[in-house]
């Protein structure tokens, strides 16, 4: 038996994944379906929780991660979207309208996307993984790792309280934003605050939804982001809004009480009941410029995979977690050193997948935000939202 007591090496694995969210876990599942010994560790007890985002989900991008849209984390199927500018004039794109032989609820069609329960949904992940073979490791969080002369590294963990140390090739942080595993390579990894919002939503009853996501941009709403309105299944609803705090004079919860009470969206809102309450901090910021080092990579929010426009990070945790366990894969199983040139292949695909668009979004975002008069920004969000989800747009998948 094993002596999990010591800070001896007890195991050996291809990778060690640390953060078992989206990015994590598919990670996780393509580098053990290609034949990789893997351990995905995370410091939380439950997965998907805290819940510190909407839920929404593309149809595409989970098929796309050979995700079967399953009852199981599905809680709204989602046809469109309607886009409002700060005075309720809307923008709809229904593609139940605009594509009906492909999208709708009749038979042989399809929702556009989901609205999924997080906890429901990463857990879902994270048995696909460790059907694939993933060792699981909850209650354990990475204090370390040191790259060793044979090329391999070791990873300090705490279980349970109890000091591990294992050895890989290679460690994903996949540790949300702020990471630590990157900090460890001496990536920056900080983030300013002029780019971190603030999310706060409810989930409430009695609000009629109709199969369609929301978006309410606006300064007098959420400066620096937008509000929200989303089904979620079962006759509720998600009312809420991301803020950048630099650009708000009040918090978070002032203005979603203001949008409640005082938004075009007031007498539809005056009979809701609050049933819970979630938020959190999104990453609207540019990718990391540097993704890897020598053993190691980051995925997900600690590499800045989130749409900088919508806030969006599971479509791209899902298409990179997917990108990074192949690369891993390949590498790994053709005996090539995880050096940080090596593994600047995986930042490469990643780039040609959707980093490029990425990085343009970013771009398009910073105009919006930098521009001064604050009518002229609303009108640029608004402009760009309405473009963004349209049928011809060149950020599909992002």
């Amino acid at each position: 038996m094993p002596d999990n007591t010591g800070s001896g090496i007890i195991q050996e694995y291809d990778i060690v994944v640390i953060g078992s969210g989206p990015a994590g876990a598919t990670t996780a599942l393509f580098a053990a379906k290609n034949g990789l010994k893997v351990l995905l560790a995370d410091k939380k007890q439950e997965l998907g929780a805290p819940i510190q985002c909407s839920g929404a989900v593309s149809h595409n991008a989970l098929e796309n991660a050979d995700v079967f849209p399953s009852p199981e984390f599905i809680q709204e199927a989602i046809y469109g979207f309607a886009i409002y500018n700060a005075t309720g004039e809307k923008k709809v794109i229904d593609y139940r309208k605009i594509k009906p032989d492909e999208y709708g609820s009749a038979e042989g069609c399809k929702p556009l996307g989901y609205v999924v329960d997080r906890r429901r949904f990463d857990r879902y992940l994270a048995t696909q993984a460790e059907r694939a073979g993933v060792t699981i490791w909850l209650k354990t969080e990475a204090s370390g790792y040191r790259v060793l002369e044979n090329g391999s590294c070791e990873v300090d963990l705490i279980k349970f309280n109890e000091p591990i140390t294992v050895k890989a090739k290679v460690v994903v942080g996949a540790d949300g934003v702020q990471s630590q595993v990157g900090k460890w390579a001496g990536i920056k990894t900080h983030i300013k605050l002029s780019e971190l919002a603030s999310c706060l939503q409810f989930v409430v009853d009695g609000v009629e939804t109709s199969g369609l996501l929301e978006i309410v941009t606006g300064h007098e709403w959420a400066p620096g982001g937008y509000a929200w309105v989303f089904p979620k299944g079962h006759g509720y609803a998600e009312i809420g809004l991301g803020i950048t705090k630099t650009m708000c004079t009040n918090n978070a919860q002032q203005y979603l009480d203001h949008f409640l009470k005082d938004s075009f969206f007031k007498d539809r809102f005056k009979n809701c009941k609050i049933l819970e309450i979630q938020g959190g901090g999104v990453p609207l910021a540019a990718p990391l410029k540097t993704q890897y080092a020598d053993n190691l990579i980051l995925v997900g929010d600690a590499a800045r995979h989130v749409n900088s426009i919508t806030g969006g990070g599971i479509h791209t945790a899902l298409s990179g977690g997917k990108i990074a366990g192949e690369f891993l894969s390949a590498l790994i199983l053709n005996g090539d050193a995880p050096t940080a040139d090596n593994l600047k292949g995986y930042h490469d695909n990643w780039l040609k997948a959707m980093g490029n668009n990425m990085w343009k979004l970013y771009r398009v975002k910073r105009k919006i935000f930098d521009t001064a008069d604050v009518l002229q920004r609303d009108e640029q969000l608004y402009a760009t939202m309405s473009n963004y989800f349209s049928p011809d747009s060149e950020y599909k998948k992002i």
